[in-house]
């Protein structure tokens, strides 16, 4: 019985952690941006890229005002491949060491919780263009160890990478691409705050 009343305790103060904070932080150590695209017309290759960073300024009761500022590092891009990591590095794909960074800031979002859609400008190897987010979230509060609060999301597109002069492809002997031209997008996200003093 104490175990139980003990849990039920717990669930509740989860719960009911407030969600006052005005400004999060993205953990970038609990977030992942991955995507995928197809190979040789039969398959899937999966990767992901770091050095995640930014900020998700929210007001649960307005919704539609939260604003949104993440990058991500594209010299991190990772699909278990040194090889092919090493060509989507350079300026046939992401050229990083000229386009040194991925960013998304949001324009509008519209819906109601937990399904929002986030619009804005998404400027990836150094050309920008407007893209729709699906977004899951925002999670209800949870407090951490030290009294921090943690809530978070989860976001998904598909681009056109040709949009983003991410052209290169070879045509196979039997027809067909060895890359597809859409590219799904998935991003975790797990945002910081902490509640404002109560005035």
């Amino acid at each position: 019985m104490k175990i139980t009343s003990l849990m039920t305790g717990a669930a509740l103060a989860l719960v009911s952690a407030t969600a006052s904070a005005a400004v999060w932080e993205i953990d970038a150590s609990h977030s992942s941006a991955s995507f995928k695209i197809k190979h040789l017309v039969v398959a899937n290759v999966r990767g992901e890229i770091g050095g995640m960073k930014g900020t998700v300024d929210l007001d649960d009761k307005n919704l539609d005002k939260a604003k949104v500022v993440a990058s991500l590092d594209p010299a991190t891009i990772d699909t278990k491949n040194a090889d092919r990591d090493k060509h989507l590095r350079s300026p046939d794909f992401f050229n990083v060491e000229k386009c040194k960074e991925i960013k998304f800031e949001s324009k509008t979002v519209k819906g109601t919780a937990p399904n929002l859609k986030v619009t804005g400008p998404l400027t990836l190897n150094c050309i920008t263009k407007d893209v729709e987010l699906a977004v899951e979230g925002p999670t209800p509060a949870v407090k951490g160890f030290k009294g921090e609060l943690h809530r978070g999301f989860t976001a998904t597109t598909t681009i056109d990478r040709k949009e983003f002069g991410l052209s290169w492809n070879k045509t196979l002997d039997g027809g067909g691409l060895v890359l597809g031209e859409k590219v799904d997008i998935t991003l975790e996200i797990e945002v910081v705050g902490q509640e404002k003093p109560a005035h």
